[in-house]
């Protein structure tokens, strides 16, 4: 299913995409992909499960279905992603619910030594 983008206009907030009506939730993300958000640090889209915010994610910003899932369509490890402060591996994964005005957090693993 195709997904219109949700994003409307910035509302003057330098860091956040302006508001969509419905099921909006705000995504926040991170550094190393803002480059796809043209540079904002959190946007809002719709979606009533992770896997529907992805989506809809994908639809406004194109590039993040790359950086988040892999081939088969699953969380790559290397990715962490949260719904209000709880990981969403030890929820119900991409079938996690999002209730409205919750927000997703996109946190990239780091790895050092």
């Amino acid at each position: 299913m195709t997904h219109p983008p949700l994003c409307a206009p910035n509302d003057g907030n330098p860091d956040r995409v302006g508001s969509v009506s419905g099921m909006a939730v705000t995504v926040r993300i991170p550094t190393t992909l803002r480059p796809m958000t043209g540079g904002v640090s959190q946007v809002q889209v719709e979606g009533a499960n992770l896997a529907e915010v992805l989506d809809n994610l994908e639809a406004a910003h194109p590039g993040f279905r790359d950086r988040l899932l892999d081939e088969s369509g699953q969380l790559r490890k290397f990715v962490n992603l949260f719904v209000a402060d709880d990981d969403v591996r030890y929820l119900n994964g991409l079938q996690t619910p999002v209730p409205a005005g919750e927000t997703v957090s996109i946190i990239p693993a780091v790895a050092g030594g």
